[in-house]
């Protein structure tokens, strides 16, 4: 027990202060939030708040400060557009900018965009002309999100989207690319240039790699067009030959010269496979019928190197997911996923869509 006479020692007084300055600040941060009436997940608003105030601690440079600030606004924006249409699956359809209106991908682009909205997507392409404009004026305007660049040449919206709420206009590259990855429930790749390639090989990336979800990828040429061909000839000469990927990852994409198959890549993969989500160490995969059980037999068997131990098994919602109310009634196929080989988890999804 200490004398509260007794004069505390320098560094232990400096320990109580700071500790005496935190619980004020806790507490005025507390009466900031009830006060702007933010409810909804208060502790990480709270989180963001106090991280907001370490980086003024901290002195960071304006210019770091300005870069985390403007980002924070776009990805704010963005979620608000976003937000009203959460319960639509989405496509991300890329291509070149230049790509002329009487060209054979241009109207593929916008046939498969048509075809894709009456299967019940939307569309979201960068915003601009070429492939771009193809795919939301196949779509239509209610049907299309933009998320256009600004850059130091001129940058504008095709015509579909000009003027749209739906629209969004991004300062940096990586919260443009976020949302795209974010968002979309599956991506079309059309011929293009460097930004095409970069849209292709960052989502090959993140699922080879297991840091965003399995989504179906399709490469679509025009009838007789050898754009994709010769790109996947490049992977296997170049990259699997020397080892630099494996075999199992030629299953994250599929190519195309048919609209109707690009269509039932997508479409298929979401037949019986709805979404999934790590519990801690498990993976729940959400389905919207439940798997056979001769099926779950012969999955354990063909697929016990997908687990890092125990089985599949079905069942309901776990607590962890109480979250996503609108999900609860789905079936759950649950495992103890290994986390490498993500090629054999593709494979694991389309098991299920042609099992089931």
């Amino acid at each position: 027990m200490i004398d509260s006479d007794m004069e505390l020692p320098e560094n232990q007084t400096a320990g109580t202060n700071e500790n005496a300055q935190a619980g004020e600040g806790d507490a005025q941060i507390e009466a900031l939030i009830r006060a702007f009436g933010c409810d909804h997940a208060s502790n990480l608003i709270e989180e963001l708040i106090l991280t907001a105030l370490r980086m003024g601690r901290d002195r960071l440079s304006l210019a770091d400060l300005k870069l985390i600030n403007r980002t924070l606004k776009e990805l704010r924006n963005a979620a608000q557009v976003f937000a009203p249409y959460a319960a639509f699956r989405k496509i991300a359809i890329f291509g070149s900018a230049r790509t002329s209106e009487d060209a054979p991908e241009f109207k593929a682009a916008e046939e498969y965009a048509r075809r894709m909205r009456e299967a019940g997507f939307m569309v979201i392409t960068g915003g601009g002309d070429g492939i771009m404009g193809a795919a939301q004026k196949g779509a239509g305007r209610d049907h299309s999100f933009g998320l256009n660049i600004k850059l130091p040449f001129e940058q504008r919206a095709n015509e579909t989207i000009e003027g749209d709420h739906k629209l969004i206009n991004f300062n940096y590259f990586f919260t443009r690319k976020l949302n795209f990855v974010k968002e979309t429930h599956a991506i079309a790749l059309f011929p293009g240039g460097f930004g095409t390639m970069d849209e292709g090989f960052e989502c090959l990336t993140l699922m080879q790699t297991g840091k965003s979800r399995i989504i179906p990828l399709v490469m679509v040429d025009p009838e007789g067009g050898k754009y994709w061909e010769a790109w996947e000839r490049f992977l296997r000469d170049h990259l699997l030959a020397n080892g630099l990927i494996s075999p199992i990852d030629f299953h994250f994409f599929k190519l195309t010269e048919s609209l109707e198959e690009a269509v039932e890549e997508v479409v298929n993969f979401y037949r019986v496979f709805h979404s999934y989500r790590y519990v801690g160490d498990e993976l729940v995969f959400r389905l919207n019928t439940p798997l056979p059980p001769q099926a779950v037999v012969l999955m354990n068997r063909e697929f016990a190197d997908v687990l890092a131990s125990g089985e599949f098994r079905q069942g309901a919602a776990m607590r962890a997911e109480r979250n996503e109310p609108d999900l609860a009634n789905l079936p759950r196929l649950i495992f103890t996923p290994a986390r490498r080989n993500f090629g054999r988890v593709r494979q694991l999804i389309d098991y299920i869509n042609i099992h089931a």
